[in-house]
């Protein structure tokens, strides 16, 4: 058995890892069926302190996919969270019960914390404006599958490249990869932090930084899509004024290459027009699927039943 291991950043993972991750993703995809038994007798806790709809049910339903069975809260206010408890005492009563959980938490660094006491192994299914590393998973399964592999490609990142955490986790993957180039699109309000920049340019990675989305349009291979969150705003007033700075439509699709693809982590509010989503270019709910796959496979990882149940060869013994 292997040591307890949790996933809290995607940097957890190195990339040779992360290939086998990816390959485990793969012929889950191809083989639904021979998993259906996988995590038999298996229990999964969601512990999620605010709301979400594709993660959370994303999550029960890899463990639901592979037998296993969920158990958990959907809102803070569902859990003794109401009464007080910390983080800390809620992951020792839950590592009583389940065998892995997954943690979605408002506070930068909860599931981190959780992970530092917990007996289970525990995945962060997003903190704050921090991380949300299997957002980053699934991102990078569906650039590989679309792609064909994982470098050498020029990737637009438009709308809220300040707050968005799902931005920040999948730039930080991606430099690990060689040939990419970022293309920053947003508002002066929601530009990339400077920490990231600074990262990059530490890195000898090159970016730019632009306002126009029909200006860079045509270079792209991939754009991924953001909404402006009200959420994560202060002031109505900004997010009202800048809530519709970008909109993706037809006209926009008609500069774009052949080959672009949309990506974007959902919910979609109004920035991608419906007309897109018959274009052969939108993947955006096959991210979903591959989302999926990609967590039942980080699944069986982390509870250390790859080796014992998959395929022979398929994977290295992490």
């Amino acid at each position: 058995m292997n040591s307890l291991r949790h996933m809290m950043n995607p940097l957890d993972f190195s990339v040779d890892e992360l290939e086998d991750l990816f390959d485990v993703a793969k012929d889950i995809e191809e083989n639904m069926d021979a998993y259906s038994h996988k995590c038999d007798g298996k229990i999964m806790a969601t512990c999620f302190y605010e709301p979400s709809t594709r993660t959370r049910l994303s999550f029960e339903t890899a463990m639901l996919r592979l037998g296993g069975k969920c158990l958990g809260f959907a809102d803070a206010s569902n859990s003794s969270a109401s009464k007080g408890e910390s983080v800390a005492d809620t992951i020792r009563v839950i590592s009583c019960f389940a065998d892995i959980c997954a943690m979605r938490h408002p506070k930068e660094g909860a599931p981190m914390v959780a992970a530092s006491k917990s007996s289970i192994p525990v995945i962060n299914a997003g903190d704050g404006g921090h991380q949300h590393p299997t957002q980053t998973l699934t991102d990078l399964l569906t650039i590989r599958s679309l792609y064909g592999k994982l470098g050498d490609f020029t990737i637009g990142l438009c709308g809220d490249l300040k707050f968005g955490r799902t931005v920040h986790s999948l730039i930080n993957a991606l430099t690990r990869y060689t040939g990419i180039h970022f293309i920053f699109i947003s508002p002066k309000e929601l530009k990339v932090p400077d920490y990231i920049t600074e990262m990059l340019d530490s890195k000898g990675i090159t970016y730019e930084e632009v306002i126009k989305l029909e200006d860079v349009m045509p270079r792209l291979d991939f754009l991924y899509m953001t909404r402006v969150q009200k959420e994560r705003f202060f002031n109505e007033e900004d997010y009202i004024r800048l809530k519709n700075f970008y909109i993706l439509d037809k006209a926009k699709m008609e500069l774009a290459k052949e080959k672009m693809y949309i990506l974007h982590p959902l919910p979609r509010v109004n920035e991608i027009s419906v007309e897109i989503d018959n274009d052969p270019r939108a993947a955006y709910f096959k991210q979903v699927q591959y989302g999926l796959y990609v967590r039942m496979a980080l699944i069986l990882t982390l509870l250390d039943m790859t080796d014992a149940h998959m395929n022979e060869g398929l994977l290295r013994k992490f």
